[in-house]
């Protein structure tokens, strides 16, 4: 009797295994039926998010390759990987879209939201300033400013001793291009919204994580050439700096040097 059972047992254990494996067969050729005397192809489809900027090599831990109708197949659609050499991914991608080569980019040619490229012969400083003196936290990569350039020197008297400081301020540099625009924490900032200034520094941009945290000053990079960008860091280390957001279109009215003598004139 007990033998009985047990051979009983055995043989439903099998007939559920059996079932089962023909289960998991009938579904995974259900596409292959469903797709049963259509021309397909086979593609790559994201499974995973892919941020953007990842590179090709990145890509493939969260993509899968997919049979699709060529009917429903979207323009530039990848079907080898190889075939994306070194190239970036230049927005995120979502899962279940298909992969395009569309939407890859040279690593060299992809800057992020909040960045534009360096003119050729010019290089890249970055002044860490407070809101005051960033027009109030609304510059963004793009924009042109002013750099107002002040500076304290002692005068020394006859004999020698320290004496009055002189104080002179000058607006140095006209439409600087700014190729960045950053919090202290290094997210990009707003797009020079009315909301974006009067948060000022607190608030940060939608694609940056809510615990990301600023000490209430920016990061502004500027594109200067070699001897500017010398008066510049002279500036920031021994005196101050201040922008103004100057358009294209804004003309050039500087007076020259101000100090206290000329102040009031």
């Amino acid at each position: 009797m007990m033998k009985t059972r047990l051979l009983g047992g055995i043989a439903a254990l099998l007939v559920a295994i059996i079932g089962t494996v023909l289960l998991v067969s009938y579904v995974q050729n259900a596409d292959r039926r469903a797709l049963s005397g259509t021309e397909t192809e086979s593609i790559y489809v994201v499974q995973k998010v892919i941020p953007a900027g990842s590179t090709a090599d990145k890509i493939a831990a969260s993509v899968t390759k997919k049979e699709v109708p060529k009917l429903a197949l979207a323009e530039k659609s990848v079907t080898d990987l190889a075939s994306l050499g070194s190239k970036v991914t230049a927005v995120t991608l979502e899962p279940g879209e298909q992969l395009l080569s569309s939407r890859m980019v040279d690593q060299t040619a992809f800057l992020g939201p909040s960045r534009v490229q360096v003119p050729t012969g010019l290089q890249e400083i970055t002044l860490k300033l407070p809101i005051e003196r960033v027009a109030g936290g609304i510059l963004k990569a793009g924009d042109t400013v002013g750099i107002f350039l002040s500076l304290d020197q002692s005068a020394t008297g006859a004999d020698g001793a320290a004496g009055a400081k002189l104080s002179k301020t000058q607006q140095t540099f006209h439409k600087v291009l700014v190729t960045a625009a950053q919090y202290s924490d290094g997210a990009a900032t707003q797009t020079g919204t009315p909301d974006a200034a009067a948060a000022g520094a607190s608030q940060v941009s939608s694609t940056t994580p809510a615990k990301a945290q600023s000490d209430g000053s920016f990061l502004i990079t500027l594109a200067r050439n070699s001897a500017d960008t010398e008066r510049i860091v002279f500036a920031a280390e021994f005196g101050k700096i201040y922008l103004s957001k100057e358009p294209g279109d804004s003309p050039d009215s500087s007076t020259g040097t101000v100090d206290a003598a000329g102040l009031f004139r």
